[in-house]
């Protein structure tokens, strides 16, 4: 699903984007060591890199990493949370037209952005740029709907987000990876991953959504109202714990990049 203003919806998000969204856990390296033959040695362009997260994780295991953001904010927070990096490489490009040379890297990788990108285009440029048998790995941090917290803060969302539940139907699913890898294989693993939140975290992972009301919008006041009387509910010790299941699509084609 294809939102025309995508590239621009987070430009005024990006502080609690950084400070509030949860990263991706160690454990889905692991996976795509076991699964995929990941190595250290492996170059990564990971398509939305936004401010970074997903690209520590890589950077971390001693990846070089090409960095694909075409929003301006979340490029510029992306490349100071990642400055202290010499491996990572910084590009002004969307997914489907990312600059880079044909049959460079070993994964296309994206954390929380596929549904943002335009399906058949970007399968040709990941096609393209990926080395022979390179992968194609998608990961998505996904609430998990296990507590009375969970389901409020669900209902919370679809009361008084803008366009909440047009973006979460985006979110793919087996099916949508298995169109998108037509001719290839996918398969999808989910590893467990929280964020243990205080007020103030709860208030900035909501902000940070780019389907929130921001402040001088109408629904922003009430919707921050219903947030503290949902936090209260349910803190504990002045916190509140968030789960994730944190999905990880991994695909190729027979002949990537060739």
């Amino acid at each position: 699903m294809t939102f025309t203003d995508s590239k621009q919806r987070f430009s005024s998000r990006v502080a609690d984007y950084v400070r509030y969204r949860p990263g991706y856990p160690a454990e889905a390296l692991n996976l795509l060591r076991k699964e995929c033959d990941l190595r250290s040695g492996h170059v990564i362009a990971d398509i939305g890199s936004g401010t970074g997260f997903l690209s520590e994780l890589f950077l971390k295991n001693g990846n070089r990493v090409y960095g694909i953001e075409p929003n301006e904010a979340m490029r510029h927070a992306g490349e100071e949370y990642l400055a202290s990096y010499d491996s990572f490489v910084s590009i002004d490009a969307p997914a489907e037209a990312t600059t880079l040379e044909s049959g460079t890297v070993d994964f296309v990788t994206a954390g929380q952005a596929f549904h943002w990108f335009e399906p058949a285009a970007a399968r040709r440029e990941f096609q393209r740029i990926l080395k022979p048998a390179g992968w194609v790995v998608v990961l998505y941090n996904d609430r998990q709907m296990d507590s009375a917290f969970a389901n409020a803060y669900e209902e919370l969302l679809v009361k008084f987000g803008t366009d909440y539940t047009r973006v979460r139907d985006s979110y793919p699913e087996k099916q949508t990876m298995e169109e998108f890898f037509v001719g290839g294989t996918v398969a999808q693993h989910s590893v467990p991953n929280a964020q243990i939140l205080d007020w103030e975290g709860l208030a900035g992972r909501l902000r940070s959504s780019s389907y929130a009301p921001q402040e001088g919008q109408p629904n922003y006041a009430p919707m921050m109202a219903a947030l503290e009387e949902l936090f209260r509910a349910n803190q504990e010790n002045g916190q509140v714990r968030m789960e994730y299941a944190t999905h990880v699509y991994f695909g190729r084609w027979p002949q990537s990049g060739s």
